[in-house]
């Protein structure tokens, strides 16, 4: 009888989590202002040829390897972020060895982890969800392979120093540690060059939010050559899309339009914070396009709540330490008015 791997069999089947798209989706942490005009216009004007041929991933790779001041041979282009975990995770981790994160952190780092038969060390965050720094330099053994640490931190919005983030990789020369800044427009933080003097560092970024790209599916993974050159070998060939290539040089060049977007998230989130402190509601101060807010017990009818009004945001309650929280993305301008109304209505209607 035929039977799948161990690991595969034991795990729970991944559910996509998208509830709905009817209304505004606040709860997936994507951009709500949309990717930069140019971008659009790029893509519309796609010839049947573009589309037609396989897409030449290098072209790309030099592009943004130019754009992050890095050579082309310290980048790869992947199908999303989750197309570069599961490189990384593929590449460094074999059964039985050690995968150490922190708790609660990004669920596809435990559901590469056990797929690949990894052992899982998990270090809860303390009660405030601060980086367990000490708490991951005291697990780090022999057996540790990969460190997956996200930063600025999803789902807690809270961003890690530097210098935690260099202590443990000086600590773990022998595994490979994964700084995920898929937010780092919105924080600033990063270990980008640091890359040169740490051989077991890699630095992953996405399009998804800031460029508003996440249809479109691009991911980024930077690291030491010749470890990426090992991960070249696992990755297929043309696992970056044609369009999405086609309108790279766009991105990167409409700065005006991420920063204008980066300001709107921060004034987004000084509105969300004000609110929240008028209404006497817990949240942790968010480096990201979102914030984690704690509403109590009657979190699903907040969440429902919301839904009759619109509005989707996400119910984080089953993350380690978010028993009771929700997690809103910060809307446009525009959205925000309503947005904020509807919180209002919200915790009225369920008494939080």
């Amino acid at each position: 009888m035929l039977k799948p791997r161990p690991s595969i069999a034991k795990m729970s089947p991944y559910h996509s989590p998208i509830v709905s798209r009817d209304g505004l989706s606040l709860d997936l942490n994507e951009s709500m202002a949309g990717c930069s005009p140019r971008v659009l216009a790029r893509l519309r004007s796609l010839t049947a040829q573009e589309v037609s041929l396989y897409p030449q991933r290098e072209i790309g790779e030099r592009m943004v390897a130019n754009f992050l001041g890095i050579s082309p041979e310290q980048l790869m282009l992947t199908n999303g972020m989750d197309d570069a975990l599961s490189l990384l995770f593929a590449t460094y981790l074999a059964p039985g060895d050690e995968l150490l994160f922190a708790d609660p952190t990004f669920v596809m780092y435990p559901m590469l982890g056990e797929a690949l038969g990894a052992q899982l060390v998990r270090v809860r965050s303390g009660e405030d969800l601060a980086f367990p720094a000490a708490g991951l330099l005291s697990r780090i053994s022999p057996r540790t392979r990969v460190i997956a640490i996200a930063n600025p931190n999803n789902p807690t919005g809270l961003a890690a120093s530097r210098a935690d983030l260099l202590d443990i990789v000086e600590t773990a020369p022998d595994a490979a540690v994964l700084i995920d800044e898929a937010y780092f427009e919105f924080c600033g933080v990063t270990l980008l060059p640091d890359l040169a003097s740490h051989p077991n560092l890699f630095v992953a970024r996405t399009f998804s939010k800031v460029y508003g790209l996440a249809g479109l599916r691009l991911g980024v993974l930077t690291g030491a050559a010749d470890q990426l050159g090992y991960m070249r070998r696992l990755s297929v060939p043309f696992n970056v899309n044609s369009a999405v290539l086609a309108c790279l040089d766009e991105a990167l060049a409409d700065r005006e339009f991420v920063s204008h977007h980066v300001a709107q998230i921060k004034q987004g989130r000084e509105q969300l914070a004000q609110l929240f402190n008028e209404l006497g509601l817990s949240f942790w101060p968010s480096q990201t396009n979102f914030i984690l807010l704690r509403v109590g017990a009657k979190v699903k009818a907040f969440v429902e709540s919301m839904q009759r009004r619109g509005i989707l945001v996400r119910d984080s309650s089953a993350n380690p330490g978010c028993e009771g929280c929700v997690r809103i993305t910060v809307g446009t301008p525009s959205q925000m008015d309503g947005v904020l109304q509807a919180i209002r209505e919200a915790v009225a209607e369920t008494r939080i």
